[in-house]
């Protein structure tokens, strides 16, 4: 490892840099990987669809409202025609 270490300590400036760049996107990869896999099985358990069908049911609510506002709107519209 400290032949490595030194070894990079060599180096110029920019191949320092791009190592870093690539180790970084590396490390990205990895982690957004690893987030995805995990929210993939919170997703999946029964507790989370639980909670996600109790968290919409005021949404829910929420959209058959405007659906019928906007359908009392446009009755009256073609009425006075």
């Amino acid at each position: 490892m400290r032949q490595i270490i030194h070894h990079l300590r060599k180096q110029p400036e920019q191949v320092k840099r791009h190592i870093l760049h690539v180790s970084i996107m590396v490390c990205a990869v990895v982690l957004g990987a690893l987030w995805i896999y995990s929210l993939g099985t919170n997703l999946n358990s029964t507790e989370t669809q639980a909670k996600i069908d109790r968290d919409l049911k005021p949404l829910s609510a929420l959209k058959a409202n405007l659906i019928g506002g906007y359908d009392s709107i446009t009755d009256t519209d073609l009425n006075k025609k």
